[in-house]
């Protein structure tokens, strides 16, 4: 499904309300990682440059309808300002007498942050009558906030049909970036899939196995399917009451046609600790006392040999206990395999996720994967195959 674009607006001169994701970390009243900024940075300047009257809207925190001074956007202001070099108004609200005044003093290529969206208990209710209050300060709405997407809220999926609509450049990236990874991959397409429990991505796996061609599974969800084969765990990390879904999965992926790649070896310890005493044993020959903690060398070497065969891996969550030293192995080993053939054969690497955002980083390559989702709740909804709200009312 093809989504509108800029190029689809007439922007010149007019007033348009651009959804952004500005809930960003802060410290000691500043904002701490401008990333989310700095990828809003070419939609905004694209329609400042053409002329247009750019009043931006976002949410920060929960504040649940009510005015909290803590979470006001107003900090962001002045962080925006810097990167994009050039002033950015606020307004103290973004509805009613103070926005509409705001917004009245602009000329075309003024840039306006509005107050927090989440003030109104509307936002979050999706109200037609907050929706339409938001929409009177505008002529064209432009969503630049993948992240929000899984939410249909008053901004980021009323207004799109109260105003003519389009993705923003992030947006569009973004959802190019998937559709090439999830909707038409090329072949053999490779999934890595981590994280604590299966509980939290059940969805997701089923969905995956359905699409892709390998499947490697890592993390403490690893233990769970183990234990569904049978295979003794020890005291790691599993859920025993999953165990009849983690079948389903794989004869799922058996019925598809799809490679699952459980761990053959271990990395083990008696206890959950940097520096603790590590042992690597075959998957099967896990101590009642032992802890497993990280993919072994000969798993690593297999997930390895299938990423090198693939022409496209999407990744989420990281292989092991990867916050933890030497139990981030598995998790660097392979992240930064796969960074270079992206580099080497043109291999599509998508990744995403919280925990997968972290793990990349600490690996140092996630300026090397093809694209990195910050987007969290929205990417991994992405991956189960949901409908995203704020996605699904920009579609031609």
């Amino acid at each position: 499904m093809s989504h509108r674009t800029l190029e689809k607006l007439d922007v010149v001169g007019k007033r348009v309300l651009v959804r952004v994701d500005f809930n960003v970390p802060m410290q000691d009243g500043a904002v701490s990682d401008a990333t989310r900024l700095q990828r809003a940075l070419p939609t905004i300047t694209e329609l400042a440059d053409k002329g247009a009257k750019v009043i931006l809207l976002s949410h920060f925190g929960r504040p649940k309808g009510t005015l909290v001074r803590e979470m006001s956007l107003h900090p962001v202001a002045a962080e925006l300002s810097r990167l994009l070099d050039r002033d950015v108004a606020f307004s103290g609200d973004c509805a009613g007498v103070f926005a509409e005044k705001a917004v009245g003093a602009m000329r075309g290529g003024d840039i306006l942050l509005l107050e927090n969206t989440r003030f109104h208990a509307g936002e979050e209710k999706n109200d037609p009558d907050f929706a339409k209050a938001l929409s009177a300060n505008g002529d064209a709405y432009v969503n630049d906030a993948f992240s929000a997407a899984h939410r249909a809220h008053a901004s980021t999926e009323g207004l799109a049909h109260l105003l003519p609509s389009a993705a923003g450049r992030a947006m569009e990236r973004e959802l190019n970036y998937l559709k090439a990874a999830l909707a038409e991959p090329k072949r053999p397409m490779m999934a890595v899939v981590g994280g604590a429990k299966v509980s939290t991505k059940i969805e997701l796996l089923l969905n995956i196995v359905g699409r892709a061609n390998v499947l490697a599974v890592g993390g403490g969800m690893a233990n769970t399917f183990l234990f569904a084969k049978g295979v003794s765990v020890g005291k790691s990390l599993c859920e025993p009451d999953l165990a009849d879904t983690a079948r389903e999965i794989m004869a799922q992926a058996e019925s598809a046609g799809c490679e699952i790649i459980l761990p053959t070896d271990v990395v083990v310890a008696k206890e959950f600790k940097e520096g603790a005493k590590r042992e690597v044993l075959p998957a099967d020959n896990v101590a009642g006392d032992d802890m497993i903690l990280d993919l072994g060398p000969d798993t690593v070497d297999l997930i390895a040999e299938r990423i090198e065969a693939a022409k496209t891996l999407v990744w989420n969550g990281p292989l092991g206990a990867f916050e933890i030293k030497p139990f981030d192995t598995a998790t660097v080993e392979a992240a930064r395999f796969a960074a270079k053939q992206v580099k080497k054969s043109d291999l599509v690497a998508v990744a995403g996720g919280g925990d997968t955002v972290a793990a990349l980083a600490h690996a140092g390559v996630v300026d090397q994967f093809t694209y990195v989702s910050t987007a969290g709740g929205a990417f991994l909804e992405w991956l189960e195959g949901k409908t995203l709200p704020g996605v699904a009312a920009l579609e031609d």
